[in-house]
């Protein structure tokens, strides 16, 4: 314990990490439930003979998802986030 500091902080402290630990967990779980949905559609899309990259269904959902954020997650940020999630979902689909 860093002296003067008080104890009741490192409890909170603590009990921070812990929610952040039990969100983790919890986007983790949600991170693999999209996987495994978007491994279907890409089964579906060849089945139609369609590509696997739809740019503007791509488009549809970040501008959807910045419509709903709250912050104090930056646009730019969620953007950056849920691109990076679809790139991995699409590589998946291959």
């Amino acid at each position: 314990m860093k002296k003067g500091t008080p104890p009741d902080l490192f409890r909170k402290l603590k009990e921070k990490r812990k929610e952040i630990d039990l969100i983790d967990q919890k986007l983790s779980t949600l991170l693999n439930q999209r996987l495994r949905i978007a491994q279907e559609v890409g089964r579906i899309k060849k089945e139609m003979g369609k590509k696997i990259y739809d740019p503007g269904r791509e488009s549809e959902v970040i501008e959807r998802l910045k419509q709903g954020n709250k912050g104090p997650l930056k646009e730019e940020d969620l953007e950056k986030i849920f691109k990076t999630i679809m790139r991995l979902c699409r590589k998946s689909q291959n």
